[in-house]
């Protein structure tokens, strides 16, 4: 677990105070509201469709329960709405697929006061806005799983501080963004990156970085180029620094649909690569005066040292314990099978408390769920806990003998639904209900879908498969890596939804490395509640088409998406036309 240095509390509180004198001046009409703006953003601070929206940056997704009791606090103390027509809204935490927490209900003049809570944990929304680079994602098991090569952390905390208020960085084309994995399987989804970093060794032994630039969703969605296969890692800043030059220098800024750097490898190819290399070769042949961020075994050693094994993990004897079973509990041998997973350590094990349940959308958690799991940290996994990509939380160090005291106490504060990795698991954005770009509400599609499927066994039947929505084309809900995706359009003014089949974002379920693809569109869109027939229909058609043992995204690599389009057509003709659209949810 990384220690907050002194430097960083004080560069926060430093920074909340600078925050709290811009929101006084503007709320007293000194600071015009197109001045505000950007300072509102550089901290994290947007206006979505009915109140202003908080992303508070939890770097390469570690938590510790003191933090995430305040992100409780916040939630509860400010994340209210009193009156007027959205009274009752609030009281929740949304995690995103960036390992990030949003509030989406505090009011605007109560911002400063939120600051100062974060500050005092050491939390803030620094560069989660803006066109920087954006907080340092990774695995979320990294330091803990028995595939993992490198551990990725102490090279994710020296690129936080390389990267964090840059001054070359700070005002790139478009936002930036980079993901770190150092195991077999790739759980950070490196290639969906504008640098998606593998840490593995060369025949020597040595450590170093495939680096892939590129990579991105949204309007076009690409799969990062592999630009350089082995950097070693003391060279890895300067590298990265001459990808960013070159797309500082070279990227779009007259077209924000063009400028991402995805646009620019795109349209350049190997000559990109080959600025990417010169620029690289002219900072270490410039370097006389050992201005280049080369890093040092002692630098690696000194951010190192936060991330060594807990004191009480290297106590434990290092025998196999097998994982105890319950009598007369199937819901626990279940949740065994899909929440809990294999640990370096034999007698230690991870497990991930879903945050995939009826009753809210996926990702959300409220404060007395923040507070809950919190709990279950402090009693059950030293206190630290992640965040992983797909909207769960991760508990990486809990005993083997633990695990029935564990699943019962996480069973009555609603985190031991075992789908991880299944339908019900979804991913999914806010989409229309919070966000002002969403062109479809994708809250109502989520629950309608969970409930469609809550059936365990038919689940597990269906077997491994990645759901993903977004509620527009800016992709937030990583609709193009799903297996099967769902994008909310617009048509005239009313709701739609475009399915995809296919996607993956590189991550095989547990079987080693895995190509990352954009999904296939399998025709015109659906009206909102034609949506759940056409996903079912789609998910019957692998279930009739698969061999034995078959993942539905190897079967429609196989049978291509013709036949899961034919299926999806059916329910189109059946229904047809218009249909009336969900109700909004009420949270």
């Amino acid at each position: 677990m990384p220690v907050i240095s002194e430097f960083d509390r004080q560069f926060v509180r430093q920074r909340a105070r600078q925050y709290r004198d811009q929101l006084e001046r503007h709320l007293a009409g000194e600071l015009p509201d197109e001045d505000f703006r950007p300072l509102r953003l550089q901290n994290g601070w947007y206006v979505q469709r009915h109140a202003p929206m908080l992303r508070v940056a939890v770097p390469y997704g570690e938590l510790h329960v003191d933090q995430l009791r305040t992100l409780a606090a916040i939630a509860r103390d400010f994340d209210r709405v009193t009156d007027g027509p959205f009274a009752g809204q609030g009281g929740f935490g949304h995690f995103t697929t960036r390992q990030n927490l949003q509030f989406n209900w505090i009011a605007l003049h109560r911002s400063a006061d939120v600051m100062d809570r974060l500050a005092e944990v050491g939390l803030h929304g620094i560069q989660t806005s803006g066109n920087c680079i954006r907080n340092i994602t990774s695995d979320a098991f990294a330091g803990v799983t028995p595939d993992e090569v490198v551990d990725p952390r102490p090279y994710c905390e020296l690129l936080r501080q390389w990267s964090t208020l840059h001054p070359e960085f700070a005002f790139l084309p478009r936002k930036f963004k980079i993901a770190v994995s150092g195991a077999e399987e790739d759980r950070a989804a490196i290639a969906w990156h504008d640098i998606g970093l593998r840490l593995h060794r060369d025949a020597a032994g040595e450590v170093g970085f495939e680096v892939r630039v590129g990579g991105g969703m949204g309007r076009t969605p690409v799969i990062a180029r592999v630009v350089a296969a082995f950097v070693p890692w003391q060279q890895i800043l300067v590298f990265l620094e001459a990808v960013v030059r070159v797309y500082n220098r070279f990227g779009r800024r007259d077209n924000a649909y063009k400028a991402r750097i995805k646009i620019l490898v795109k349209a350049e190819g190997e000559r990109f690569i080959e600025a990417v290399h010169a620029e690289f070769r002219q900072i270490l042949d410039r370097d006389v005066d050992g201005d280049a961020q080369i890093l040092t075994e002692a630098e690696r050693a000194r951010v190192s040292a936060a991330f060594v094994e807990p004191a009480a993990v290297s106590a434990l004897p290092r025998t196999p314990v097998a994982t105890p079973t319950l009598a007369d509990e199937p819901a626990y041998a279940r949740w065994v099978e899909r929440n809990v997973h294999a640990h370096r350590h034999p007698a230690l094990r991870a497990v991930t408390l879903s945050l995939k349940r009826s009753g809210l959308p996926p990702g959300d958690a409220t404060d007395a769920q923040l507070d809950g799991a919190a709990d279950l940290a402090e009693r059950f996994s030293l206190g630290e806990l992640r965040v992983t990509h797909e909207q769960n939380l991760v508990l990486p160090w809990v005993k083997a003998e633990d695990l029935p005291e564990l699943w019962r106490a996480a069973r009555a504060g609603g985190f031991a639904t075992p789908n991880i990795g299944l339908v019900t698991d979804m991913i999914a954005c806010p989409g229309g209900d919070l966000c002002a770009l969403a062109n479809a509400r994708t809250i109502p599609i989520a629950q309608q879908l969970a409930e469609r499927f809550e059936d365990l066994d038919e689940q597990h039947d269906i077997g491994p498969i990645d759901l993903h929505i977004s509620g527009c084309i800016n992709s937030c809900g990583h609709h193009h890596s799903g297996h099967l995706g769902v994008l909310g359009v617009d048509k005239d003014g009313q709701e739609w939804y475009q399915v995809t089949v296919g996607g993956s974002d590189g991550s095989s379920l547990g079987g080693g490395l895995e190509r990352a693809s954009g999904g296939a569109v399998i025709g015109p869109s659906f009206a909102a509640d034609e949506l759940p027939d056409a996903v079912e229909a789609v998910i019957d058609a692998y279930r009739a088409q698969r061999l034995a043992g078959e993942r539905f995204i190897d079967a429609v690599r196989r049978l291509g998406p013709l036949p899961f389009r034919q299926a999806a057509d059916a329910v189109r003709r059946t229904t047809g036309g218009q249909r009336p659209q969900p109700e909004p949810v009420a949270r």
